[in-house]
């Protein structure tokens, strides 16, 4: 699904965030321009997976996108600061949804 806005997409996800949900996040995000704004919503997530959590943090660092993710729990938060992602890349406000990726 392309963005309405070429510069910003917001993508919500529920379920299990596992290795497949990273690789939609990755494929979603692989060819917009850089300085395009993402929003990964995963409040509706019920079950994370370690490894998919630490590819997340990967993909993350890979981008050119300006990404917030939210809806993240104490653990995964954690974990991606961990990892190295920045805090204010983790959980802000979902402003201005523009295009919705559901799985």
């Amino acid at each position: 699904m392309q963005p309405v806005h070429s510069e910003t997409l917001v993508i919500r996800m529920d379920g299990s965030f596992d290795i497949e949900s990273v690789q939609v996040i990755q494929s979603q995000i692989a060819d917009l321009p850089g300085g395009a704004e993402v929003y990964v919503d995963l409040s509706r997530v019920r079950d994370f997976h370690d490894r998919a959590v630490a590819m997340l943090a990967d993909v993350l660092a890979a981008t050119r996108a300006r990404i917030s993710v939210r809806g993240l729990r104490q653990h995964q938060y954690r974990m991606l600061r961990y990892l190295g992602v920045t805090p204010s890349a983790l959980d802000p406000g979902l402003a201005r949804p523009v295009a919705l990726v559901d799985r």
